[in-house]
């Protein structure tokens, strides 16, 4: 796969700050900054940021630019925020939605969540490539099954209504595995691949993706995922099971996957 064509993306849980110890935000930044720097993806999916806690970062790593919202409207609650390298993609739109019975409605849950849950979406052009594509970015409910599964039947409808030809990049915390109903909204019923198995190689595959905070094998499911809509070529998919002397960046491991679209 060309070094050149190859676009680098993560998809991370930050874990909202917190000034709680062992695992307090001021304890971990410089772990994840590290980890973030090290793997070098061209474009990170993040969940559960905070305001301050994301300019925070965006200050640790300038190479990145970060788009984003307030899960309640404004600067308030978690973000999907999304970050990218500045000298490889512009961003030509972005917008929100939020996973209810009203999207447009800024912090509406109609489905059982007991937070607001939603979308973020940027559409980038590749200065290198010049390909333009769509990323989104969520984080479905950790409580509510139903609120699981219309959330991801509203992200499929949403891909649906943009331009086909347009590849979409969808990564996110979907706090299932696979073997999911909400899973097979998007993928087996849906328009979406995962990169996981499209991969030419796969590391650290004996690994979870939600370690919280103490199990270095990262749990037993893959909650954390990639996906693409497109024809999409994938190299190396990654765990990245990063954790110094029992000090975890993260109570989630990312996921980093080399795609050409």
């Amino acid at each position: 796969m060309p070094e050149s064509r190859t676009l680098r993306v993560m998809t991370y849980n930050l874990k909202y700050a917190d000034d709680t110890p062992p695992n307090s935000w001021g304890a971990r930044k410089n772990l994840m900054t590290e980890v973030i720097t090290n793997e070098s993806p061209d474009l990170i999916g993040t969940q559960e940021g905070l305001f301050r806690q994301l300019n925070e970062l965006a200050a640790m790593l300038p190479d990145y630019g970060w788009i984003g919202l307030g899960r309640e409207g404004g600067s308030q609650g978690e973000y999907m925020a999304i970050f990218y390298k500045k000298d490889r993609l512009e961003v030509l739109a972005y917008n929100h939605f939020w996973l209810s019975d009203t999207p447009s409605e800024i912090g509406s849950r109609t489905w059982g969540n007991i937070c607001p849950r939603m979308v973020t979406w940027v559409r980038f052009l590749d200065k290198k490539t010049n390909q333009s594509f769509y990323h989104f970015n969520t984080h479905l409910d950790n409580y509510s099954l139903l609120a699981r599964v219309e959330g991801a039947k509203l992200i499929v409808q949403k891909a649906l209504e943009l331009d086909t030809t347009i590849p979409i990049v969808l990564t996110g915390d979907f706090n299932e595995s696979n073997h999911s109903e909400s899973y097979k909204v998007i993928v087996e019923e849906g328009p979406f691949s995962d990169t996981w198995f499209m991969a030419e190689e796969r590391i650290n595959e004996k690994l979870g993706t939600f370690n919280d905070f103490s199990d270095p094998s990262g749990g037993k499911d893959r909650i954390d995922w990639i996906l693409v809509r497109g024809s999409t070529g994938v190299g190396t998919s990654k765990i990245v099971g990063d954790c110094q002397e029992g000090k975890f960046p993260s109570d989630h491991f990312p996921i980093v996957v080399e795609l050409q679209m």
